[in-house]
C-alpha cells in the first residue's frame, strides 16, 4: 500500500496521477485528506482515503496502519512545520510504515547563516529523523519549482519593462513541479531500487534571471530589463505594495539564496529518473509569455 500525504495538493495530487499512469492500482493507492469532504474526488477514481492532519498525531498513527510506502510532501505552513514533520516520522515509527519518501529542498548552506535558514531549518531536522528512525527513506531535494518563477517576475513584467530581483547574476537550477512529481511516482513504483538514498531533484540546466528577461523579450518582442536592487531595497519595495512581512522574507530570501549561489546545484538525477531531459526554461516561458 502506497500513502500520499498533501493528496488535494498540487504535488501530491499530481503523484497520484502519475502512479496510476504508470500502472499502480487504485486499490493499492491511499490519499491522506484533512477533512472528509475531500475524499469524493479519489473514492470515486477507486482510491483509498484516510483522514488525517499534521497538527494531530493521533490521527497519522491511525491512518498510517498498514501502509508500506509513505510519500511525505513536506509541509507548507512555515512556522509549525517543524512539529507537524516530527509527527509524521513518529507516527510512521508507530504505524510500522517500512519506507517513507520524503520531499526536502535543494542547499548548499546548511548553517544559520543561510538565506533560507528559516526554509531550511525544518526540512535538515526531517531529514536526519528520518535517518534515525530505522525507516528505509528516499531523500528528495527539490530545488525550486519552476512554476514560481513568473511569481519572481512579477505578473505585471509586461506593463513595467522590468524584473526586479535581487538576485545578482546568481543561477537557479529550477524544475518543473509536474515533472518532480513524476519522478517521484517513478520512485514509488520500484521503491527497493532507491532505499536510503537523497536524489538532489534539480535541472540539469541553471539560468540567471537576465536570461529570463531576454527570454521573455524573445517571447513577447517587448523588451524586458533586469534589475537587481540591494535586498533591503527590495523588501522596502514589496512593503509598499501591501505584501505581508513572511511572504517578503520568504521572496527576498529566495532571490539572495540565489544571488550567492545556493540554489545552483546541476544534477542529472532527475533527468535519470524521468528518463528524459526536463522541461528548459525556455520551453516554460514560451508557454507562460505568449506573443
Amino acid at each position: 500500500m502506497i500513502l500520499v500525504t498533501g493528496a488535494t495538493g498540487h504535488f501530491g495530487n499530481a503523484a497520484i496521477n502519475f502512479l496510476l499512469e504508470k500502472g499502480v492500482p487504485a486499490k493499492n493507492l491511499t490519499a491522506l485528506v484533512r477533512a472528509k469532504e475531500s475524499a469524493e474526488q479519489f473514492t470515486k477514481r477507486g482510491i483509498q482515503t484516510a483522514v488525517g492532519d499534521y497538527d494531530d498525531y493521533p490521527s497519522l498513527v491511525a491512518a498510517f496502519k498498514g501502509v508500506d510506502h509513505l510519500l511525505f510532501v513536506s509541509g507548507s505552513d512555515i512556522g509549525k512545520r517543524l512539529l507537524q514533520h516530527e509527527h509524521v516520522v513518529k507516527a510512521a515509527v508507530a504505524a510500522g510504515v517500512k519506507h517513507i519518501v520524503y520531499t526536502s529542498f535543494q542547499r548548499r548552506n546548511e548553517t544559520e547563516t543561510s538565506p533560507l535558514w528559516v526554509v531550511a531549518q525544518s526540512h535538515l531536522q526531517t531529514e536526519k529523523w528520518l535517518k534515525e528512525s530505522g525507516i528505509a527513506y528516499t531523500i528528495l531535494k527539490n530545488n525550486l519549482y519552476m512554476d514560481f518563477v513568473p511569481a519572481f517576475v512579477g505578473e505585471k513584467v509586461l506593463e513595467t519593462g522590468v524584473v526586479y530581483l535581487p538576485a545578482k547574476d546568481g543561477k537557479v537550477s529550477a524544475a518543473l513541479r509536474v515533472e518532480l512529481a513524476e519522478a517521484t511516482a517513478a520512485i514509488l513504483q520500484t521503491p527497493s531500487a532507491h532505499t536510503n538514498k537523497v536524489y538532489d531533484f534539480t535541472h540539469s540546466e541553471a539560468f540567471t534571471y537576465q536570461q529570463v528577461a531576454d527570454l521573455i523579450s524573445a517571447q513577447t518582442g517587448k523588451k524586458i530589463a533586469y534589475v537587481s536592487p540591494s535586498a533591503e531595497e527590495y523588501a522596502q519595495t514589496l512593503a509598499k505594495f501591501g505584501l505581508p512581512q513572511d511572504m517578503i522574507g520568504v521572496f527576498t530570501g529566495f532571490a539572495v539564496a540565489q544571488a550567492v549561489g545556493e540554489l545552483n546545484v546541476v544534477s542529472k538525477d532527475l533527468e535519470n529518473i524521468l528518463g528524459r531531459k526536463p522541461t528548459t526554461i525556455a520551453e516554460f516561458l514560451k508557454s507562460v509569455y505568449r506573443a
